[in-house]
């Protein structure tokens, strides 16, 4: 079989370029739909590494669509999602196909809300740290006695306000959410996030894995109505954790990019401590080969 090419940028001839994230590079289609490519590139602490994860982005597609089919109007039908139901490889050009198949979602354009729904079922990363200081996250009050990876006893709904590419996305309070856009989309959105997550959650453990928490974009259709958008409960926006390798007070091996993480914290540059703004550091061949391995293997729990 022959090794499996990797796009860090693509590059198509037959669409206009609109934008590009970290991960996807989003092209026009019409004025009514955006073809998401998703590229095999990785970021951490919001800074795009020069190397791409071979396989990554196909990857990534694959489990969005798989949760797609799970949460939407397929499965729970618990909100719509932004899938056309059209194949991606439909509108570009012959010469376009190797950078579009299996790593693309040809979908409706929406009006994107400006802030990420973070859904928080454990007590890990940031939210550890805040929890520590405060006995809150983003203002949401907890109990005490918590520890490192706890479960908390409800899921809680931490947004962050999104931000530009290169730039951190910034933890903001329920009640900044609604400053922001509103306290009928605002409670929209914390309730439908909550749905998803605990449905979610329900299902990726009967397969052996925790999902600690996770963000979700959502966007709003010309009708008004909030559609889930982007990807949705991958290794890139969510911490996954074994189950079978789960206990309060440490943090479980995560099959996120934990493991690029904590390379990245012992890396140098020019003989220096990364100070994590660009340009990063050159990822080692066996730092990318078990990245690589550690998103095949929750494709591989989460999907059989």
């Amino acid at each position: 079989m022959p090794e499996q090419k990797s796009v860090h940028t693509s590059a198509l001839k037959s669409l206009p370029l609109m934008a590009r994230g970290k991960v996807r590079d989003n092209y026009a289609v019409g004025d009514d739909r955006i073809l998401m490519v998703a590229s095999d590139r990785i970021s951490a602490y919001d800074v795009i590494m020069g190397e791409p994860i071979p396989g990554k982005g196909k990857l990534l597609t694959r489990l969005s669509l798989f949760w797609f089919d799970q949460l939407g109007p397929k499965g729970l039908n618990i909100c719509p999602i932004h899938l056309t139901g059209d194949a991606p490889e439909s509108v570009v050009s012959a010469e376009d196909l190797p950078q579009v198949e299996g790593r693309s979602m040809l979908v409706q354009r929406l009006k994107p809300i400006p802030v990420e729904a973070v859904v928080r079922g454990y007590l890990a990363g940031s939210g550890w740290k805040e929890y520590q200081e405060s006995r809150s996250v983003c203002g949401v009050p907890l109990p005490e006695g918590l520890d490192n990876a706890s479960k908390l006893p409800e899921p809680i709904f931490t947004p962050a306000a999104k931000a530009a590419v290169g730039e951190h996305d910034e933890n903001i309070t329920y009640e900044r959410t609604v400053e922001m856009i509103g306290a009928e989309l605002a409670a929209r959105i914390r309730d439908t996030s909550i749905a998803l997550y605990k449905a979610a959650a329900e299902i990726a453990l009967t397969k052996g894995i925790i999902i600690a928490d996770t963000k979700f974009e959502f966007g709003l259709d010309a009708d008004g109505n909030v559609v889930l958008m982007d990807e949705v409960l991958t290794p890139d926006s969510s911490r996954y954790w074994p189950a079978d390798q789960y206990a309060v007070g440490s943090n479980p091996p995560s099959y996120d990019k934990q493991f690029l993480r904590d390379w990245l914290e012992t890396a140098k540059v020019n003989g220096k401590p990364w100070d994590k703004t660009p340009p990063a550091p050159r990822l080692p061949k066996d730092v990318i080969e078990k990245t690589s391995a550690k998103y095949q293997e929750a494709l591989e729990r989460i999907m059989g």
